[in-house]
C-alpha cells in the first residue's frame, strides 16, 4: 500500500459506543481514517459497495448479517477489502469460522489501542494480524493435529527460524525487523524463503508447521 496515502476504515458494531470509542483509537493515528460506520453487516455491505475502503473492521454479532457471514460476502464481492474481526468472542468456532470465511485478522476487544492500530495496519500490508490468545489456539489446535507423512522440506537456516518463531508471537514485519535488527523488507525475504521451503503460502501455515515440526515450543 502507498504509505502517502490514508488507510480507509469502514466499522461496524452493533453498539454506537463501541464504535466511538474504535473510531477514536484508530484516528489518533493519523495515516488512519475511518470513512464509514455500519451498525449491522447488511449496512456495512451497502457502505463498502459506496465508499471502497481498505479496511472493514467487523464485530462478529450484529443484526440482519452477522460478522461472519458479511465477511464471506466482502471477500466474494469485494476482494480487495481486508477485514480485520473485532469482538468479544474468543471461542474456537468463531474463530475458525471467521478465518475460512476470509478475514486477515481476529482482534479481541480486551485488546489495548495501540494493538488495534497494530493490527489494522498489518492487514493493510496484507499481513495477517492475531490477538495472542488467538494465536495460541491455534498453535495448541495445529499441535494436536499428526503431520502428513514426513514432510520432506528444505532446512530453515537459523535466521529464517529466528524469523519464524517472532511471526509465532504474532508480531508484525516491521517488529520482526526491531527485533533482529534488519529491515522490515529484509523480514518479508526472509518469509518468502521460508514459505518457499515449507511449501505454504500464508505465515499462520508456516506458524503451524514450525509447531508440527517442533521448531516453536509453547511457552
Amino acid at each position: 500500500m502507498d504509505k502517502s496515502k490514508k488507510i480507509r476504515v469502514l466499522l461496524a458494531d452493533d453498539h454506537a459506543v463501541v464504535r466511538k470509542g474504535i473510531r477514536e483509537f484508530l484516528e489518533e493515528d493519523e495515516t488512519l481514517r475511518v470513512i464509514a460506520e455500519a451498525d449491522d453487516g447488511a449496512e456495512a455491505l451497502e457502505l463498502i459497495a459506496r465508499h471502497a475502503p481498505d479496511i472493514a473492521v467487523f464485530d462478529i454479532q450484529m443484526p440482519r448479517l452477522n460478522g461472519l457471514e458479511a465477511t464471506r460476502r466482502v471477500k466474494q464481492e469485494f476482494p480487495r477489502v481486508q477485514v480485520l474481526i473485532l469482538t468479544a468472542y474468543a471461542d474456537d468456532p468463531y474463530i475458525f469460522a471467521a478465518l475460512q470465511a476470509g478475514a486477515s485478522g481476529y482482534l479481541l476487544k480486551t485488546s489495548s489501542s495501540d494493538e488495534l492500530v497494530q493490527a489494522v495496519h498489518a492487514v493493510a500490508q496484507g499481513e495477517t494480524a492475531l490477538s495472542p490468545a488467538v494465536t495460541k489456539k491455534l498453535v495448541l489446535r495445529a499441535a494436536g493435529v499428526s503431520a502428513t507423512a514426513d514432510e520432506i522440506v528444505e532446512p530453515l537456516t537459523d535466521r529464517e527460524l529466528d524469523v519464524l518463531r517472532l511471526a509465532a508471537q504474532g508480531l508484525g514485519n516491521k517488529q520482526i525487523g526491531a527485533q533482529l535488527g534488519i529491515s522490515d523488507r529484509t523480514v518479508q525475504g526472509h518469509l518468502s524463503n521460508i514459505f518457499a521451503k515449507l511449501h505454504v503460502a500464508t505465515r499462520t501455515e508456516a506458524v503451524l508447521f514450525g509447531v508440527r515440526k517442533k521448531w516453536i515450543a509453547l511457552e
